[in-house]
């Protein structure tokens, strides 16, 4: 997004929103200081404009400008920089499961400051289950030491199809979501502006802002198993298709993705601790020699391999990242997977496992909420100068 400069019909009070937003922005998802003369060339305005939206940011206590640092080899004097406050705006984010929810209260950077997590009372009952949510953002913000007038924004990490507007299309093994708005719904618990999106799509967001898909742009994030679903990235950006049901290949009759889910291997990818500890447990017993266990273990990892070179020859992403609880086994899995990959002479496609574990839908809602500020959700109103 970049800035505007009040020539297109907009008042000065409207272009000093969008501005201040664009700027907001720019500092909150980078992770170093910024200089103005890097801001600039990222929110397309000029030197003066964000001289005066900085001052205003900075008397208003959201922007930090820091001291001036000589670079070595360079005449004149040094450089302003300025980075963002991030504990003066907190963020929701909330990922439910069909047994259980975790919520995270994050600042802008997407460091988490406090964490809520329980069992569901019953998945089943939508209106139930919100207001769980809503009582596990509550307990979250407690948790980071938050006010709830520091809270601007919110968004929630689902399985299945999502639309562009957050309502849930499809979800598997239930019809009960269809239609369920979970922004509204969400809003009127918690009263800030929330956001949806797929869990996978979040995860492979967060895995490119905070993650291990950094220096990548056309990027799946998979997790295959007991739980399936893939993420797609394509140029940095989410691509969800019509009615949000791009990667939701657990419906895809023609791909086996559901051939596995009851062997106990593929368990973890389970939301159920108990399933996810004999999984591991089935893993530890492969690296051991078991027979039987490297066995259930190769069976899983042709059923990845058959997925994931049929999505190297369709989307053609240049990393594939495994989530969703299968790093926990990245040790047996990844190279397991890869001299597959080779054996199918799929592109070369790299693979990975993600580095932020079972939070990555929690960090990509983070990240979502953050991408969909503007200054009516994050930020001051700057006063006209």
């Amino acid at each position: 997004m970049s800035g505007v400069s009040g020539m297109n019909g907009m008042n000065q009070s409207a272009v000093r929103r969008v501005n201040t937003s664009v700027i907001l922005r720019a500092l909150a998802v980078s992770a170093e200081p910024m200089t103005l003369t890097v801001l600039a060339e990222r929110a397309g305005l000029s030197r003066r404009t964000i001289e005066i939206v900085l001052d205003s940011l900075v008397e208003a206590g959201w922007v930090t400008e820091l001291a001036r640092v000589p670079t070595s080899g360079c005449a004149g004097r040094p450089a302003r920089r300025y980075e963002l406050r991030a504990e003066h705006a907190l963020l929701a984010a909330v990922h439910f499961t069909t047994s259980d929810a975790s919520a995270a209260v994050a600042d802008v950077r997407g460091r988490v400051l406090g964490r809520a997590h329980r069992p569901l009372r019953a998945y089943q009952d939508p209106q139930a289950t919100l207001d769980d949510m809503a009582a596990l953002v509550r307990e979250a913000l407690d948790d980071a030491g938050g006010s709830a007038d520091r809270l601007r924004a919110g968004a929630v990490a689902s399985g299945g199809a999502i639309d562009d507007d957050g309502v849930i299309r499809r979800l598997v093994h239930t019809t009960r979501w269809e239609g369920v708005r979970l922004p509204d719904e969400l809003t009127r618990r918690v009263r800030v502006p929330w956001f949806a999106d797929n869990d996978s799509n979040l995860g492979a967001l967060a895995e490119r802002w905070r993650g291990a898909a950094g220096d990548h742009d056309n990027v799946v994030w998979a997790v295959l198993g007991n739980r399936t679903g893939l993420g797609i990235l394509i140029r940095g950006e989410v691509h969800r298709g019509v009615d949000g049901a791009a990667g939701e290949i657990v419906e895809a009759a023609s791909i086996p993705a559901g051939s596995v889910e009851n062997r106990p291997v593929a368990w973890l990818t389970s939301p159920e601790p108990a399933r996810r500890t004999l999984a591991l447990g089935r893993f530890e017993a492969a690296r051991e020699g078991d027979a039987t266990a490297l066995a259930e273990v190769d069976e899983l990892v042709e059923n990845i391999a058959s997925i994931l070179t049929t999505l190297s020859w369709t989307i053609a992403p240049s990393l594939i990242v495994l989530g969703g609880g299968l790093e926990d086994a990245a040790d047996v899995l990844l190279p397991r997977v890869q001299a597959a990959l080779r054996r199918a002479r799929t592109p070369a496609v790299e693979l990975r496992a993600t580095l932020l574990g079972r939070d990555a839908p929690l960090v990509g809602a983070v990240k979502l909420a953050l991408d969909r500020m503007d200054t009516e959700l994050f930020g001051p109103l700057i006063p006209r100068v």
